[in-house]
Formats: structure tokens, sequence, C-alpha cells
């Protein structure tokens, strides 16, 4: 049951630092903290920055007025028309299962549905295992070889949905 304190709300530049830690953190515990993912991107330092591009959107997830994680959606380079990605869903150890990423995607799939978009794509490391069956449960399906370019060389799962 979701903690009637949790919240989700627009990202805003007081966030970066504590995303950033959330996002490193997270990458680090799953033993995932290695170049070619979001550990080394130097954009996970400045993402309220990044989001600001046109058709991109971050969402931060509180509890107790505490930065528990988030989600967002970014037009990543070439992809095929229609796509959006689907980035950067993290949540501290203690948020996880409480259906804050469940509502965090939802989130998602409401704005990208709202910009005009049919599918929303995203990459993740096979050792990112809660999250794979998360996206799993909400109908995301895996594909054989990665869309656009997001520089994430390191992440070998990918992943699609059509909404």
């Amino acid at each position: 049951m979701i903690n009637p304190a949790f919240t989700i709300r627009s990202i805003q530049k007081s966030d970066n630092k504590a995303l950033a830690e959330i996002i490193r953190n997270v990458l680090t515990e799953h033993k995932a903290n290695k170049p070619g993912t979001v550990f080394t991107d130097p954009t996970t330092d400045h993402l309220n920055e990044l989001f600001q591009t046109q058709n991109a959107a971050y969402w931060v997830a509180e509890e107790n007025g505490q930065c528990i994680g988030g989600c967002g959606l970014f037009p990543t380079d070439n992809l095929p028309e229609k796509h959006i990605e689907l980035v950067k869903l993290y949540l501290l150890k203690g948020a996880r299962g409480k259906g804050i990423g469940k509502a965090l995607i939802k989130q998602c799939i409401g704005q990208a549905k709202e910009w005009g978009y049919h599918y929303i794509y995203l990459e993740s490391l096979p050792e990112l295992k809660t999250a794979v069956n998360l996206y799993e449960k909400m109908g995301f399906r895996h594909l054989e070889q990665p869309l656009g370019q997001s520089g994430h060389f390191a992440c070998d799962l990918w992943m699609v949905l059509e909404v």
C-alpha cells in the first residue's frame, strides 16, 4: 500500500543532487555501476536542466517531504517515429515494493499519450531484475536490439510498450 504522504511532482533544480545520489547508489547496489550507463553519464548530475528539452519530462517521487526517486520521458536521438524513451526510473531501497515505480510509469504513459506518442521504449540491465519484472508486468515486451542512440552502450536489455 502506498503511504499517504507519497506524492509525484515535476523535477526542480534542487532535486539534482539527491537524484544523482539515488541513481548511483541503486546502480552500485546492483553491481551495475559501470561505464556506458547513467552512472558515468555527466547529465546525471544535471537532470533538471536535461529535462528542459522539448517533449522531455521528469517526475520526482517524494515521501514525507524526502526525494525517494523518480522517472522520466526523453526524446532520445534517432528513435523511430512516435517513440519516446522511458528513462532513469530509480527508487531508494525502502521505497520499492509500494507501487511507487508503477505510479511513476503510469505518469509517463499518460504524458506520452498526451504528447501523441504511440510507443514507449526503454533500456535497462539484467542486474536490475526488480525493475525489469515491473516493466514486464506493465506490458513492456523485449526487443532483440536497441532503438535510437541513447549513448548507454552497456545497457543490453531493450523493451517497448504500445500506449
